[in-house]
């Protein structure tokens, strides 16, 4: 039987860089296009007889700006994978759209070749801050994005937020998560602002007004309790949705389920290895051409590291850990794990329900702590263990 496997593509091309954007992407580059195209069907389809055991069930095109590199390249590629790859009955097909990229015909040719389900970059509901972070959008055009994609016949869509921008309080984020609802997108993200390295931002840091951590926080468990009043269930640290339309892709990820990416950037995970592409659309183009690899930092996951990628990232999600599955599936003992859950329970950071441990809201916030005193406690679990 042919095991399940998700496919990410990634499209570098942008018209610009958000000023929070730290993904790889390329703007001004849009004369690489149609070779771009050539080169990573090239790529699929010679990767294509590795996938031969494989059962595609999602698949993800993300950027950049999916939406920007046209709806018939975007057709093309798809319809490549679906030639040369086994595409499962029913998958989950997602693009990342940006309000105002994509016309109604546009959105009738993805509906056409496959496509099923829409990510689309709204982000804040308010016009001056999406302006001062670099986005190109009004929220306006966003609602009308969503009107069109409905019109085409998606029923499956996506909302993507984030908190935490320069200038951005309690009131401005309520007016962004209530003007969001009433769009009545199946899923919505929302992600805490990370000010990263290389980004507009970065180097604005110092002039800019960011709310602090405790006002962060506050955005973020108004944001849950505020959409699961609206019928959204938080299935993921940064994500809700309605029932039966949590986001299969994501999931592989968080579930360490296999995964293959094509495109620079792109992350692959498949039986217990992991590997990326290179980081540049130009070399990109020219080894595919020329039948060089474009992997790199390749490596084989051992059964330890397995099991702490289990621990970090089950723990991101409203799953939560088993100890009879961490036993199953990795013949070892989590005392010292559950009994700092124990202690994290006392504080209101985690919760035991039906025989598994997951963290609450509150601990979400802390997660990064929190995983890592966790990922400790297992350290010395194995070395307990071991002697």
């Amino acid at each position: 039987m042919s095991k399940q496997l998700g496919v990410y593509i990634h499209i570098p091309f942008c018209v610009g860089k958000c000023a929070y954007c730290n993904f790889y992407s390329v703007a001004g580059s849009d004369a690489l296009m149609p070779a771009y195209q050539d080169a990573i069907i090239k790529h699929i389809v010679e990767h294509s007889p590795q996938l031969d055991g494989y059962l595609i069930d999602t698949v993800y095109f993300g950027g950049g700006t999916p939406s920007y590199f046209g709806a018939d390249r975007i057709a093309c590629i798809f319809k490549a994978l679906k030639k040369h790859c086994h595409i499962a009955r029913n998958p989950e097909i997602t693009i990342e759209i940006n309000p105002g990229d994509a016309a109604i015909a546009d959105f009738g040719k993805l509906r056409d070749v496959g496509f099923n389900r829409l990510s689309i970059g709204v982000q804040c509901a308010d016009d001056t801050i999406l302006k001062r972070i670099g986005r190109r959008h009004t929220f306006s055009d966003a609602v009308e994005t969503v009107k069109i994609a409905r019109q085409a016949g998606f029923e499956n869509i996506s909302v993507d937020l984030i908190y935490g921008l320069p200038a951005q309080g309690r009131e401005s984020w309520a007016e962004t998560l209530a003007g969001t609802i009433a769009l009545e997108a199946e899923h919505i993200s929302f992600y805490g602002l990370k000010v990263e390295k290389g980004t507009q931002l970065y180097e604005k840091r110092e002039s800019e007004s960011f709310p602090d951590d405790d006002t962060q926080a506050d955005m973020y468990l108004y944001a849950v309790d505020a959409l699961a009043r609206q019928g959204y269930t938080q299935y993921e640290i940064s994500n809700s949705a309605r029932r039966g339309f949590e986001s299969k892709h994501n999931l592989k990820y968080w579930l360490c389920n296999d995964y293959i990416g094509f495109g620079p950037g792109a992350h692959s995970y498949i039986g217990r290895r992991r590997y990326s592409v290179i980081q540049d659309v130009d070399k990109y183009i020219e080894r595919v051409n020329t039948g060089r690899d474009v992997t790199e930092n390749s490596e084989e996951i051992s059964d330890q590291e397995s099991a702490a990628e289990y621990l970090m990232l089950r723990l991101r999600t409203a799953l939560g850990i088993s100890e009879k599955e961490y036993f199953l599936k990795f013949g070892g003992k989590i005392n010292l794990v559950l009994e700092l859950l124990r202690k994290f329970e006392s504080n209101g950071w985690s919760l035991f329900e039906g025989e598994r441990w997951r963290l609450t809201p509150k601990g979400f916030i802390l997660s990064n702590t929190l995983i890592g005193e966790i990922l400790e406690a297992q350290e010395k679990q194995w070395r307990k263990d071991a002697h």
